[in-house]
């Protein structure tokens, strides 16, 4: 979006190949395991590594709320202080979610920008003890990994993500009108290079596992498992978990490095990002098509150009400072109340207000295969319904037609779907 990005980092071995060459990869792990009960987060000991599983009750997704927040506290603080664990993995027991975000409630519930700052304040100092952890930590991903989640993330030692449509990456902060307010604007382009970061942080788009670790957000991918004597998800996590252990104690033996060998690309970018000159050229071609885009009127992205500008300019605790209180500032904004009230309905439209069908759909007929009518037509057919698609002429039908196959192919383009299961259905 913004300018060219900082990729081509050098080829690295599979997460299978690094462990079986080292000599301990292992599917089975016998060391006893010590639950304590909390609501949100618990974690085990398997052999010297801690790990920490985060399952929110009564929620399909995890999210970063008050009460996550002080049960991580205390749960890094034991591990912290236990003499005989080396080094821990953070990980969901949700298949499909790691961390969706912080609880946008919390958020709405504050009635001044210094509230608002205050939360940010405190997940950055938490974050930030997180980064300089003596004790390695590796952020086991599968599933949506996004906004606060995504910045737990980057504050670890190590990720490793599940290779798989369903684990994405990405800060959508700036959908709702506000900026990532737990260090990310600050870690971001450390990681990724400031271009990229830009990128990130002004489009909100989701970034798949495999393009996140040519990014480099993600060190290592782990291949899903299929279906066993457990469902695949289920088989998947846990193979993820063990993959993740392993690392750990790699990390902690220091038998493995937590730093990225970066590609020449990447280095040339971040020598330029060393120019005066450069830099500000970059901020200036940043702003001047946020303008073009939002017309002035949007004033998060120009708040995100900001404060990364106030960390590479004057340093981390600059950046730090000015990010919290950008984010107090933007959260109280008629534009991100106006985003988050869109963001509340589009929730309760995906509820199902009417429980679960009696009769399970098996066939659909549609009248009208116009703009609406074809799109029904893709999705129905995507979901294994047989489809009967009906217009008045021969042409509108055709046209309709071909904007299934068109859907189709695109699906294909983007390995969300095989062509053999394409054809399969159509």
């Amino acid at each position: 979006m913004v300018a060219s990005r900082a990729i081509g980092s050098l080829s690295r071995f599979t997460a299978f190949w690094i462990l079986r060459s080292r000599g301990y990869i292992c599917r089975n792990f016998t060391g006893s395991s010590t639950l304590l009960t909390r609501t949100h987060i618990n974690y085990g000991v398997k052999g010297d590594v801690a790990v920490i599983r985060i399952n929110s009750p009564n929620s399909k997704v995890n999210t970063l709320s008050k009460e996550v927040h002080s049960e991580f506290i205390e749960v890094m603080n034991e591990v912290w202080a236990n003499d005989q664990i080396r080094s821990a993995v953070l990980i969901s027991s949700k298949p499909g979610c790691f961390i969706a975000g912080a609880d946008i409630n919390m958020l709405s519930a504050c009635k001044t920008p210094q509230e608002v700052a205050q939360i940010s304040q405190e997940a950055q100092r938490t974050f930030e003890k997180l980064e300089k952890s003596t004790k390695p930590v590796v952020a086991a991903i599968s599933g949506s990994c996004l906004g606060g989640g995504l910045e737990l993330a980057i504050s670890c030692q190590y990720r490793i993500a599940t290779k798989d449509r369903k684990t994405v990456l990405g800060a959508p902060e700036v959908l709702l009108g506000i900026l990532p307010g737990a260090g990310g604007t600050q870690r971001l382009p450390k990681m990724v290079g400031v271009p990229a970061a830009f990128d990130i942080m002004l489009t909100g788009r989701n970034i798949r596992a495999d393009r996140a670790k040519k990014m480099g957000l993600v060190d290592q991918l782990v291949e899903p498992l299929g279906p066993g004597l457990k469902p695949p998800e289920e088989r998947t996590i846990e193979y993820l978990e063990e993959v993740a252990v392993t690392f750990a104690k790699g990390l902690a033996d220091k038998k493995i490095s937590p730093k990225r060998d970066k590609g020449l690309v990447e280095k040339l970018t971040a020598y330029a990002m060393t120019i005066p000159f450069v830099r500000q050229q970059i901020y200036k071609k940043v702003e001047e098509k946020v303008r073009k885009q939002t017309k002035g009127l949007y004033p998060a992205p120009l708040k995100i150009i900001d404060v990364v500008k106030t960390g590479i300019e004057q340093g981390s605790d600059a950046g730090y400072l000015s990010e919290s209180q950008k984010f107090g500032e933007l959260a109280m904004t008629k534009e991100s109340k106006a985003l988050m009230g869109l963001y509340h309905g589009q929730v309760l439209c995906k509820k199902n207000k009417f429980g679960v069908p009696q009769k399970e759909v098996k066939h659909l007929a549609i009248l009208g295969a116009g703009l609406m009518g074809a799109g029904i037509a893709q999705v129905s057919v995507d979901k294994g319904l047989k489809t009967i698609l009906k217009d008045a002429t021969l042409t509108g039908l055709g046209r309709g037609q071909q904007q299934v196959f068109k859907g189709s192919d695109e699906d294909i383009q983007y390995r969300l779907l095989t062509r053999f299961v394409n054809e399969a259905v159509m």
